[in-house]
């Protein structure tokens, strides 16, 4: 359950992924990156989703959650995986950390 699958991309929680996402604004669109580490995933099949958390300007907490078979994200890239084993599905002791 702690595993999710996009396109030929695998990540787990605790891994630092990179999430190119489409918004659109006013008629055009563009690419905004998010990068942070995966703190959850729920769900199954088409209704999976992950959160991504990353520490914003002023050290601010900054949630997404994005749905894994979304037509908005082009690209999806794991830039760091685990460094110790994560015995838990849901890392949500990290809000509480600095």
């Amino acid at each position: 359950m702690n595993q999710a699958k996009w396109k030929d991309t695998s990540f787990k929680v605790g891994d630092v992924v990179k999430i190119n996402y489409i918004i659109e604004e006013g008629g055009k669109k563009r690419v905004q990156p998010f990068q942070g580490t995966v703190i959850k995933i729920r769900g199954e099949g088409d209704n999976k989703m992950f959160t991504v958390r990353k520490i914003g300007e002023g050290n601010i907490g900054i949630e997404r959650i994005f749905p894994l078979n979304s037509p908005w994200i082009s690209s999806l890239k794991v830039v760091g995986k685990i460094r110790n084993k994560i015995r838990r599905s849901k890392l949500y002791f990290l809000r509480k950390k600095k």
